[in-house]
């Protein structure tokens, strides 16, 4: 086995480099006090910086990149890390619809027809279109910033807290650690709810960390880091793209609704509870097989 003190110290390293990267590109969307600020590109940079370091971090330490999960695995958590994300975006967002705050004449909507040259068509027939092609061109583009982050979160951070914690404690830490990561944005840009600052940040951090569990399951059942990818990218681009611009902005949605609101948070508790129960599938360290210059992860239900 790899020594502990060994693999804390590669962890001190990974979130020191991941903060000080981050830092740049930090203070240019402070200091615009918008995510769009430099056309995308100090955004697309953060979600970069904690792959960046994750990858020198490996370097430093072993030399190679081997033990980063470059394989793809079983096709099947491939395809249930792509569905996840829309699975309990629905729960969260499809009863709002039927209750009535369902914007199918929203200016995203609308433009993407224009675009294509299909103004005019009927909603229901113009939101499955948007759907299929968000799904399918869309999803291609939201890993490309996706796996930035996931090179970084469950390339490195999830593969080494396991080998030195039980499952439920590499959730929580890296889930709260990537909750921490995203708060300069929160607090000091445009990245927050139109609720109250306490009330967005509050239900972030609990979909972060709710989420953190199947993100940090998969990635260890899996051993893929494509998992992490294809569920960030999902979760993104679903959450973002579809079915906050689809839903009309009103007091009780602010609050229910998106990133920041009620809703997900919700949902992550569950997601966390059935993936806590799943913990005793995880391979343990005895049956694993461990790439050449590294130790297996260790991964002990709690």
């Amino acid at each position: 086995m790899e020594d502990a003190r060994r693999v804390k110290n590669s962890i001190f390293l990974y979130l020191a480099l991941t903060f000080a990267i981050s830092s740049i590109f930090y203070y240019r969307i402070i200091a615009a006090k918008s995510l769009s600020a430099g056309n995308g590109f100090f955004v697309l940079g953060l979600m970069w910086s904690p792959g960046v370091a994750g990858l020198l971090t490996r370097l430093i330490f072993q030399g190679n990149l081997r033990g980063h999960g470059w394989g793809w695995g079983k096709t099947k958590y491939q395809f249930a890390s792509y569905w996840i994300p829309l699975a309990y975006a629905s729960v969260v967002y499809v009863p709002i619809w039927l209750a009535g705050y369902a914007d199918f004449s929203a200016p995203s909507l609308t433009k993407f027809m224009e675009r294509i040259g299909k103004a005019g068509v009927p909603p229901q027939y113009s939101v499955a279109l948007f759907f299929v092609v968000l799904a399918t061109i869309g999803v291609l583009s939201s890993c490309v910033s996706a796996l930035g982050e996931e090179l970084g979160w469950r390339g490195f951070l999830v593969p080494q807290l396991a080998k030195v914690t039980s499952f439920p404690r590499v959730s929580l830490i890296s889930g709260a650690i990537w909750a921490f990561w995203h708060t300069p944005v929160l607090l000091f840009a445009n990245y927050h709810g139109r609720n109250p600052m306490w009330y967005s940040l509050s239900c972030f951090v609990v979909m972060v960390l709710g989420i953190s569990f199947v993100f940090a399951w998969i990635r260890l059942k899996s051993g893929s880091v494509w998992t992490g990818m294809l569920l960030h990218a999902s979760h993104n681009l679903f959450i973002q793209a579809f079915f906050d611009p689809l839903t009309r902005q009103t007091r009780f949605t602010d609050y229910y609704i998106g990133e920041f609101g009620l809703g997900l948070a919700l949902a992550a508790i569950v997601i966390a509870v059935i993936f806590y129960r799943k913990r005793g599938e995880l391979p343990e360290a005895h049956s694993q097989t461990p790439s050449a210059g590294e130790a297996a992860p260790s991964v002990t239900p709690a």
